[in-house]
């Protein structure tokens, strides 16, 4: 969780490949912050795996948030060692993720930005957000929920965090 003195100006959302979780966990929250007048907090997505590099979003993911009313915007990108000084918040969807972010990180202080996303779920009990690439549509539908959850989630702790 953040820390109560903590301003959040920028959240970073990573998984593996940027196509599937992290875009969609960049589109909710961005949408979210719209919705309750904090739209100047920036947020973006990367992968710790640049091989998609350029791609849009997973069409099924796509699918999945367009049926929602999420636009689905962004291209793929990888992590970069300025990501950690430009952004306040860094989120990893897994544990996987958050170890590739522990090797890429340019110095042992900026990983205290790093969180997994699942600590900010609140009607969900998963520990990490599963990667929906190879399995079926309820799988996107499953990470779309706990996106919604862990993105309302980091939001109310944002609002405590500015107040």
């Amino acid at each position: 969780m953040l820390k109560q003195d903590s301003k959040i100006s920028s959240i970073l959302f990573v998984c593996w490949g940027n196509i599937c979780r992290s875009p969609a966990a960049e589109n909710v929250m961005r949408q979210r912050l719209e919705q309750s007048d904090l739209s100047q907090i920036i947020c973006d997505s990367a992968g710790t795996l640049d091989a998609h590099a350029g791609h849009s979003p997973d069409s099924r993911m796509s699918a999945a948030g367009q049926r929602r009313g999420l636009p689905m915007t962004g291209k793929a990108r990888g992590v970069r060692p300025e990501d950690f000084e430009r952004f306040d918040l860094i989120i990893a969807m897994d544990r996987a993720n958050f170890v590739d972010l522990q090797r890429i990180t340019p110095n042992p202080q900026a990983m205290e930005k790093v969180r997994l996303f699942c600590e900010y779920c609140r009607n969900h009990d998963d520990t990490e957000v599963p990667d929906p690439y190879y399995g079926g549509p309820q799988g996107f539908e499953h990470v779309l929920n706990l996106l919604e959850d862990g993105c309302e989630g980091l939001l109310e702790n944002i609002t405590k965090s500015e107040k």
